[in-house]
């Protein structure tokens, strides 16, 4: 039977005599250990391997932990890797500071072996089980996505950011989503389910947030979809359309591909395809481009 991989462990420590004491009950206990003297020097292994989980020092010269384990977290990349910070520094300041910059635990030096194994054991779980999360819901095609306390983006799915860079015919549009996000967090505590925001562009409201919950201590969760128009409902009436086709023939008028709209709508593309069909139909046409000029001339006049 082929040997499961191991768990690696970064860890960040200026003092030889912790580096070699830590790295052998670390090894011993089945896991890979990396090792690094500084907060510089932990911020370049994570640029080329990346770890299951970083003990970090609180108390280092030049750069100390609390500004590397900040630095780690705003690479998106390494970002939901654990940090567990090990620190002499008893006081409470020292540990919310800890806490503060990222970290999800602390250890108080002298380091207990047993104390470390169990802790470890339970953040590596706990990633394990929120990354299980995430990929579910980028397999399920949720347009999801969630945000610090602050409005800075935690995550999200494949999904929602293909709906936002369709939605806002660029690939920076999440940049116009978050700062949305960040003013109406400024404004209303985040406390009630289902407020729902929305998100403008070129004068018009292209997207809806519906805001669904708290799921961390500072992770707040939110699901996209693209904002029903007025210009829905006179296509819907003028051509005896359903609801979809609607919003299928608007999009076509504005010129968006068939998987763009799909991404939009959260429709495959075959769906799509059966609704332009239905929509040829109804239109006495036999291609998009006419069915686009149609809608298109129809919107001028209202």
């Amino acid at each position: 039977m082929a040997e499961l991989p191991r768990d690696i462990v970064l860890l960040v420590d200026d003092s030889p005599e912790a580096l070699g004491f830590l790295t052998d009950a670390l090894e011993q206990s089945g896991f890979s250990v990396l090792i690094a003297t500084s907060g510089p020097a932990a911020l370049n292994i994570v640029e080329r391997i990346t770890p299951d989980l970083i003990l970090l020092d609180a108390v280092m010269p030049t750069m100390d932990g609390f500004e590397t384990c900040r630095r780690l977290k705003a690479n998106p990349a390494i970002s939901q890797i654990p940090v567990i910070f090990m620190t002499g520094l008893t006081e409470t300041e020292h540990v919310v500071h800890a806490l503060g910059s990222g970290g999800v635990d602390y250890l108080t030096k002298p380091i207990n072996i047993d104390e470390l194994r169990a802790r470890i054991g339970v953040h590596l779980r706990n990633a394990r089980s929120a990354q299980s999360a995430r990929v579910a819901l980028d397999a399920a095609g949720r347009h999801l996505l969630a945000v610090k306390g602050d409005g800075n983006i935690h995550w999200s799915t494949p999904q929602a950011t293909r709906l936002v860079n369709a939605a806002m015919g660029s690939d920076d549009g999440m940049e116009t989503v978050i700062a949305t996000i960040a003013n109406w967090m400024k404004d209303r505590a985040p406390t009630a389910r289902d407020a729902t925001i929305a998100v403008a562009h070129g004068g018009q409201d292209v997207l809806q947030l519906a805001f669904l919950g708290t799921i961390g201590p500072d992770e707040y969760l939110f699901r996209l979809t693209a904002s029903q128009r007025a210009d829905d409902q006179v296509l819907r009436q003028r051509f005896a359309l359903t609801h979809r086709e609607s919003e299928v023939l608007l999009w076509i008028a504005k010129g968006k591909a068939n998987r763009d709209i799909g991404e939009i709508l959260g429709l495959s593309a075959r769906t799509v395809n059966k609704h332009l069909e239905q929509i040829y139909v109804k239109l006495g046409v036999e291609n998009r481009a006419s069915a686009a000029v149609k809608a298109a001339h129809v919107l001028h006049e209202t």
